[in-house]
């Protein structure tokens, strides 16, 4: 049998730590993982939500052109100067008769 050999208090100490760190290395990377699930759901919560707002955005949107045009007739809105140029009559009549 061979013979055995202790090591020394430095060598025990190194070896010690050096579990240590490991040890505190994973702990971290699992706190970290947690972390980052947390965030997650709670980054996929408000997109739910923006996604929802730009939707009911859409639909009233689409509900104030509805208006305008029931208001105003066919026509082409500029945002940049805030104007509506109607169709001309002239243009439906002429569309209407090429059917």
């Amino acid at each position: 049998m061979a013979k055995q050999i202790k090591f020394t208090e430095e060598e025990v100490g190194k070896i010690n730590q050096l579990r240590q760190d490991v040890s505190n290395v994973f702990t971290q990377l699992g706190q970290l993982t947690v972390e980052r699930e947390k965030r997650n759901e709670e980054l996929d919560v408000i997109k739910k939500q923006l996604i929802e707002t730009h939707k009911n955005l859409q639909s009233e949107e689409k509900k104030i052109f509805e208006g305008l045009n029931e208001k105003y007739g066919d026509g082409n809105y500029d945002p940049t100067t805030n104007t509506f140029t109607p169709l001309e009559k002239t243009e439906e009549i002429v569309t209407k008769t090429k059917k």
